[in-house]
């Protein structure tokens, strides 16, 4: 039974029962659950493959940044997740292991850029080793289809609470 199915068959099955299911769902505390476990094995990979030079969520921070370099620091924040106080500290981490550079605007001061140094981006062969072994992780067993259909429902849920965030 594909795994859509069988959401649609519990969720049948429980509405029958008469209970809200909105009432028992576990989706923040799974998706918790997921990034507590994958951020141990994430650092363990890392260990195994021998890569000192950055630790896993600073890992996060490169990997946006080496899909587009020279982001300005509000849109790395976006991107990342991370709120801004936090990655301001974890790139000072960052720039002293020569990682990362900070580039000011030349306009406009107040716009701080951050760009890859050439350690980084010679670093990136080896996190994509580690980030390749992680996908096959959570992805053992899945179809195709389940894989794209689950990484479109994180999609809404992450526009969902985006949308949520900036309204408060």
């Amino acid at each position: 039974m594909r795994l859509t199915q069988l959401i649609l068959y519990s969720t049948i099955v429980y509405r029958i029962g008469g209970a809200k299911l909105i009432d028992e769902t576990q989706g923040g505390f799974l998706i918790s659950q997921i990034r507590q476990i994958s951020g141990r094995i994430f650092e363990k990979l890392l260990v195994e493959a021998g890569v000192d030079a950055f630790n896993g969520a600073q890992g996060r921070i490169l990997y946006v940044l080496w899909q587009a370099d020279n982001v300005p620091i509000v849109e790395l924040s976006r991107k990342t997740g991370l709120a801004k106080t936090t990655l301001t500290s974890m790139l000072d981490r960052m720039e002293s292991a020569n990682l990362i550079t900070r580039i000011f605007d030349k306009t406009d001061r107040r716009q701080i850029r951050i760009a890859l140094t050439e350690a980084a981006r010679e670093l990136r062969g080896e996190y994509d080793d580690v980030s390749r072994k992680m996908s096959e992780m959570y992805y053992a067993e899945f179809s195709d289809e389940e894989i794209i259909v689950f990484e479109d429902t994180l999609r809404r849920i992450i526009k969902n609470l985006t949308e949520s965030e900036s309204k408060s």
